[in-house]
């Protein structure tokens, strides 16, 4: 088959590399559609990823496909089903486990390998975060179920009240998601910043309260957060960049009592400077969240197939699986938010 493989600091390779065979417990599937994220944009660029992989490596982790072959032992399952597969699932029985957070599991089991003609599924996947797609949904849009889950967790963790004023930083895919889900899931009033007008105006569709581009800001990001919260600051604040100094910006955004969910990740071995003052006397609650849970997965699939929400915006280009490192550029570049891989070869 063909498949990209990640050999370093943007060096990806298509090869022809032997098609995958199930062992006991897995399932291997034909991937109809793999679409590109912004941490494979930022795995490309570093060559690396502090949890996910080791190099060389098959590459991508968002995908929805058709089951083509089964291992001794799977039965709930057959050939032709339409599925998404996590590139995660946990062991459910170590330390965070027990207790029920998932997403830091001792034994969590990675997957990777979605921009190929074929993705062989870990048992464990299989067992836990292997989700039959509904009839009428798209591919291409089943295939965003592990990045909308990562947003339904982050944002689960973040103390959102309906009404709430929260401040998103980033108009990636990411971000977007995020508004998309403050707005409809906990009627929150979303301020958007990010630095390219039309991903704003998506945000606007999406329902942001108030967007702005901070190429443009005539004053600082901080005090524009004041004077639209009658000077408190904001109620939550979510930073999706990865951006050690956007961190920074995110603490200072928010109101005394707020919750920072720093959702970006930052290069390995950055840093941040935060005032112990206002950390303590404004009790601010700052935390990273990462990833997701199966909880999140189950979720996350519904409400792409229930088309409540026009997911599908974020969808900037479709593109053969030979043309993949051009997407790369183009989102490097931003000139696409995602792009939907066409694997079928």
């Amino acid at each position: 088959m063909q498949a990209a493989l990640l050999y370093g600091q943007e060096d990806l390779r298509l090869e022809t590399v032997a098609d995958p065979v199930p062992n006991a417990g897995e399932v291997v599937l034909k991937v109809r559609s793999a679409t590109t994220c912004g941490t494979d944009l930022k795995v490309w660029r570093r060559g690396s990823h502090a949890k996910m992989l080791t190099l060389p490596t098959l590459f991508g982790h968002e995908a929805a496909g058709e089951i083509v072959a089964i291992g001794e032992g799977v039965t709930n399952w057959q050939i032709g089903d339409r599925v998404v597969a996590n590139n995660s699932a946990p062991c459910f029985d170590c330390f965070y486990c027990d207790r029920q957070a998932f997403s830091l599991c001792e034994n969590l089991t990675w997957n990777n390998g979605t921009f190929a003609e074929y993705l062989k599924v870990p048992e464990a996947i299989v067992r836990h975060n292997l989700l039959r797609i509904p009839e009428g949904t798209p591919d291409e849009l089943a295939s965003l179920t592990e990045p909308l889950a990562c947003v339904l967790h982050g944002a689960s963790r973040s103390q959102v009240r309906k009404g709430d004023r929260v401040v998103v930083l980033g108009d990636g895919a990411i971000g977007l998601m995020f508004v998309a889900v403050l707005v409809h899931h906990y009627r929150a009033k979303v301020i958007l910043v990010g630095g390219r007008d039309d991903r704003l105006e998506i945000g606007k569709q999406f329902g942001a309260d108030s967007i702005f581009n901070y190429r443009k800001l005539t004053a600082k990001l901080p005090e524009i957060v004041r004077d639209l919260t009658e000077g408190r600051g904001a109620d939550a604040v979510i930073e999706a960049t990865g951006v050690p100094q956007t961190w920074e910006t995110a603490i200072a955004c928010a109101r005394p009592g707020a919750t920072v969910n720093l959702f970006g990740g930052c290069p390995r071995d950055t840093n941040i400077s935060v005032a112990t003052e206002p950390l303590h006397y404004s009790e601010l609650t700052i935390k990273g969240v990462f990833h997701n849970t199966p909880g999140f997965v189950r979720e996350a699939l519904q409400l792409l197939a229930s088309g409540t929400i026009q997911f599908e915006w974020l969808l900037s280009d479709r593109r053969p699986l030979k043309d993949l490192e051009t997407a790369f550029r183009d989102m490097g570049q931003r000139k696409a938010i995602k792009v939907a891989i066409d694997c079928s070869g």
